[in-house]
């Protein structure tokens, strides 16, 4: 299995805003810190808006926080979300046009596989990702993180 850009950009974006301890948090800067393009955060932030992950406030002084805790952002749920395709080989999907499919055992397996990947992350959580949230801060050029993290919606 391969992640996306897209699951793999909006992971850092859930990092980055659980690691910032003050105020709203830009697009802009998300994207300097990370070294990666500012459009195709756009589009990551507007559907991770859109999923409830994130809140976004517009206007001057505006930005994005995380509406979730940490602690309730299960990866596997959210790699499931974000991942469009699943199907690791041309007869997971309903068009197959594998000849063997019938009779062939890889299918099974490979389900198999796809679903103890899900196990393993589903017993993960944002928070896990973050477990040391100074140096990560430090990383990501935030600083210091001391502060208790707040967020939109806390638990």
């Amino acid at each position: 299995m391969r992640i996306t850009r897209y699951t793999d950009y909006s992971l850092r974006v859930l990092i980055y805003l659980a690691v910032k301890s003050e105020g709203l948090a830009t697009i802009k800067e998300i994207a300097d810190s990370y070294g990666i393009s500012k459009n195709h955060l756009m589009k990551v932030v507007y559907e991770l808006n859109q999923r409830g992950y994130v809140e976004t406030i517009r206007g001057k002084g505006g930005g994005l926080r995380l509406r979730r805790v940490p602690e309730e952002i299960r990866l596997g749920r959210f790699i499931r979300e974000t991942e469009q395709d699943l199907a690791l080989v041309e007869c997971f999907g309903a068009e197959s046009q594998c000849r063997i499919g019938p009779l062939c055992g890889l299918r099974g397996i490979l389900s198999e596989a796809l679903e103890a990947f899900f196990d393993v992350l589903d017993r993960y959580t944002l928070a896990d990702l973050i477990g040391s949230p100074k140096e990560i801060g430090q990383l990501l050029g935030l600083g210091v993180v001391e502060k208790p993290i707040v967020f939109a919606n806390p638990a």
